[in-house]
């Protein structure tokens, strides 16, 4: 028996990403509309309706139009728009975090979004763990490629190679903060840098953390390993999540202009004796949007985790 599959807003970057993973895969069926009922609101609900699953590649205002269509449907919802994020009645959609039988048991799922899962795969397991303090104000410098933007900064960053960076989000009031400091435990919101750079796909986020944010003193010798270990026994059982070696073999972390999709993701830590800096590297298009989708549909319909998902990690030089 196959699993109806309808992609609201399929057109979209992460629409595309999420199709591009499901060919090819006879476990699905896809309900498709064409291009003049894309945007007929009684196509959508029929649609919606129909689907056994349905996941909602649409701005946020929209995905919350989208699960009013859906009412009175038994059609479970995957959002990777960030509209339901710290909504009660839906399930976080990190399962290493989450865990995987509440993402299996969920009606509602929301997506992470792509900055979000590298500072939750970083700070959340430590925090939980005691090695954290939940009321430090975490800094996060992270730069992302400009796909995550949409198709409007995708045209802006292509028709203008003048662009060499963008930061942004300087108002200090970044929609994902709420959803950074729920799922982290934190009692504070994190300072948030994000930035975009002249590159299609992948992202570095970058979490210092000074001695003082440490729950307990560590001592110079067993910082790191005290750090390394944690994450190392929090992913233990992981296929998708890497925490790589304490004793990294390159001196620079890189994003690609020719990195090709990828739904990994890799968490290191380097540290001294007073401080460290833990930094997570992924694809903003892969488990950051369309490849956590997919991790997502697999567990909710009982299938492998990681089928159709993409996890040859990028070339690090």
């Amino acid at each position: 028996m196959t699993t109806r599959i309808f992609i609201d807003g399929a057109a979209g970057t992460t629409g595309l990403e999420i199709r591009d993973r499901l060919t090819g895969r006879d476990e699905f069926e896809l309900l498709v509309l064409d291009d003049a009922e894309r945007k007929d609101e009684r196509a959508r609900q029929e649609a919606l309706h129909e689907a056994d699953v349905a996941i909602l590649c649409l701005p946020d205002a929209a995905a919350r139009e989208a699960v009013k269509l859906a009412e009175g449907s038994t059609t479970r919802i995957i959002d990777p728009s960030s509209a339901h994020r710290v909504a009660d009645g839906w399930a976080y959609g990190f399962p290493e975090l989450t865990g995987h039988q509440t993402i299996a048991d969920a009606k509602f799922v929301a997506n992470p979004g792509c900055y979000p899962t590298g500072f939750l795969a970083l700070v959340a397991p430590l925090v939980r763990a005691n090695v954290l303090h939940r009321d430090w104000p975490y800094s996060v410098n992270a730069a992302s490629g400009y796909s995550g933007g949409g198709n409007a900064l995708i045209a802006r960053f292509e028709n203008n190679p003048a662009i060499a960076f963008r930061a942004y989000g300087l108002g200090l009031n970044h929609k994902h903060l709420p959803e950074m400091k729920l799922h982290a435990g934190l009692s504070v919101d994190p300072i948030f840098s994000p930035s975009v750079i002249p590159a299609h796909r992948g992202m570095i986020v970058d979490v210092p953390v000074p001695e003082a944010a440490f729950a307990e003193p560590l001592g110079a010798k067993n910082l790191a390993d005290k750090l390394h270990t944690a994450l190392k026994d929090f992913y233990a059982e992981s296929e998708v999540v890497t925490v790589r070696e304490l004793h990294f073999e390159h001196s620079e972390l890189l994003i690609r202009q020719d990195a090709t999709p990828w739904d990994g993701i890799d968490l290191f830590v380097f540290a001294d004796e007073r401080q460290a800096r833990l930094v997570a590297r992924l694809d903003n298009l892969g488990k950051g949007a369309g490849g956590a989708a997919i991790q997502n549909l697999n567990i909710m319909c009982g299938l492998p985790e990681t089928a159709g998902l993409r996890l040859t990690g990028p070339n690090p030089a």
